[in-house]
């Protein structure tokens, strides 16, 4: 299986359907508003936890290549790579189908009260630290998009390519949190989209554990 630019984009879609870090935006947006904070503000303050979760996501995954070249780990690593990915889909749609499924993909609950610290601080350097809180903790509950990627990177790319490559993916996989920002930080249209993840929230992780599962399955198999 070839690096590719749709494989890469494919991916960081199916990772950014992420409930963890909407979730977390979504009650970040929330309590902004309820604090009657401005239209600006809101983008600002919000606007940094993106930032962080993102730089997170960047460091992560140029934390993980150096790692696989530091320890000598060999190439070829692809496969594993969608094994994780499909074993993450299967848990997934688990998790989505049947009540009570024990494993659940999501951010630790000891980390929670921590995370609700940080929102009702409000503060820039809370709301960059709560980003790479969420950024850290998901990672290995919900990376297996980005594990892929990061072993084919591993596989088949140059050191600039490689990080061109974690650039892309990255700004793709925050800019579902970016629209939301922009349509949930207007007041009127708040409720809508709380509403709207509410209830499509379910049917887009469904579309999500099944696409990770095929996807694994086309690149294992290639």
């Amino acid at each position: 299986m070839n690096l590719t630019l749709p494989i890469v984009t494919i991916a960081a879609l199916l990772d950014s359907l992420n409930p963890c870090a909407i979730s977390v935006l979504l009650l970040t947006i929330a309590f902004l508003i309820s604090l009657r904070k401005n239209q600006r503000d809101i983008l600002l303050i919000a606007g940094i936890y993106i930032m962080g979760i993102f730089l997170t996501y960047i460091l992560i995954g140029l934390g993980v290549l150096s790692a696989l070249t530091f320890f000598g780990i060999p190439r070829a690593l692809s496969k594993f790579g969608a094994l994780i990915l499909i074993i993450t889909g299967l848990i997934s749609l688990f998790d989505n189908q049947i009540p009570g499924f024990p494993i659940h993909l999501g951010i630790p609950k000891f980390i929670k009260p921590r995370l609700a610290q940080q929102i009702k601080q409000a503060t820039i350097p809370a709301m960059f630290i709560l980003g790479i809180l969420v950024g850290l903790f998901e990672f290995p509950c919900t990376g297996g998009p980005y594990l892929l990627i990061l072993t084919l990177l591993h596989d088949k790319s140059a050191i600039l390519t490689g990080t061109l490559y974690l650039i892309y993916y990255n700004l793709i996989f925050v800019s579902p949190l970016v629209v939301i920002l922009l349509l949930g930080s207007r007041p009127e249209l708040n409720s809508r989209v709380q509403s709207f993840r509410d209830h499509y929230g379910k049917k887009a992780d469904l579309i999500s554990s099944l696409l990770m599962i095929i996807l694994g399955i086309i690149i294992f198999l290639l």
